[in-house]
């Protein structure tokens, strides 16, 4: 059984200290933080504020007996930071409510922080609050992450305009193929995989901002085809994906198959449009960026086969309320 409300509080302010980064680092957003009725925070004079809000919940996005509690923790603020990424934006504070059941251990919620936290560590974002409470048999775990873009720089998902070319971040579809290996084998604990630990681009995302690369943009956690009928949607455009284009992610030594890269979701890369003829490197904060289509006039989206034909490319990644695929 997990520790009461306020002991608890202190056992994450504890292990926060222990994770806090050593040596010189910028001035803290939090003037006061978890231990107050609400976060005080510093926002940066000239920006404006983004806010994102992200559900993680037992039975639909993990399973305790499938995944370690590092990897919930982990998996948990990525979401949030992923969003962030996909405005170019800069991380500033985070915020966890956390609803347990009376049957889950200490070890577990430990875990549970020990992954969110070290994650967060790596991007400097303080956990300035949150809330706690019990639930009747599912954990519940909803991340707030604020973050903070020069005023009128958001990069939004209405920016693509006919002839930008289509880029990804990483490689797609490790990330699914992962979850239908663990289905298909019944796996006891998720393997620590580099396609099992997203890792969300804040780096990639604020340079395409700040050397205004990116006209639209949008992380992909539902699914390529769903995440960029996004972007076409609130654009005004269609577009053309180039199948043979498509990095795809390595699995088992194998490569893994293309409906996985198309309409696969949690991979938390960055899809996004830029001008054509627009130059940059191939690679951003070491992250490979692979151009794999174009803006198109109209409202159909179409994949271009390697054998040369032509098909429509129809959102099938998640969609929400859906049924979930565990």
């Amino acid at each position: 059984m997990p520790l009461g409300e306020r002991q608890l509080i202190s056992r994450i302010l504890k292990l926060s200290d222990q994770l806090k980064p050593r040596g010189r680092k910028r001035q803290s957003t939090v003037v006061a933080g978890i231990g107050d009725d609400c976060a005080v925070l510093r926002v940066p004079g000239g920006a404006e504020l983004l806010v994102t809000t992200d559900f993680s919940l037992e039975g639909v996005h993990f399973r305790r007996d499938w995944h370690s509690p590092q990897f919930i923790g982990h998996r948990c603020l990525t979401r949030g930071l992923s969003d962030i990424a996909a405005m170019g934006g800069i991380p500033i504070a985070a915020f966890l409510s956390l609803a347990l059941p009376s049957g889950v251990s200490q070890r577990w919620v430990d875990g549970f922080f020990e992954g969110l936290l070290q994650l967060a560590k790596g991007f400097n974002v303080p956990l300035a609050g949150g809330d706690t409470t019990q639930s009747a048999d599912k954990i519940l775990a909803d991340i707030v992450v604020l973050g903070s873009v020069p005023k009128g720089k958001a990069i939004l998902r209405s920016g693509a305009r006919v002839g930008d070319q289509i880029y990804v971040t990483g490689e797609l579809g490790g990330a699914a193929a992962d979850l239908a290996n663990l289905v298909l084998r019944n796996a006891s604990t998720i393997r620590r995989r580099k396609t099992a630990w997203p890792q969300p681009r804040i780096n990639v995302g604020r340079i395409l901002r700040e050397r205004g690369i990116a006209t639209a943009m949008i992380d992909i956690s539902d699914g390529l085809s769903t995440d960029l009928a996004h972007i076409c949607h609130e654009s005004g455009v269609g577009a053309e994906v180039w199948e043979g284009a498509i990095p795809r992610a390595t699995l088992n030594r194998c490569r893994v198959g293309m409906q996985f890269a198309l309409h696969g979701g949690d991979a938390y890369e960055l899809l996004f449009t830029a001008p054509e003829g627009k130059r940059f490197q191939e690679s951003i904060s070491g992250v490979p960026i692979t151009p794999i289509g174009v803006i198109v006039r109209g409202k159909t989206i179409s994949l271009l086969r390697a054998d040369g034909s032509r098909q429509p490319l129809p959102a099938q990644g998640w969609e929400h309320p859906r049924a979930a695929p565990t």
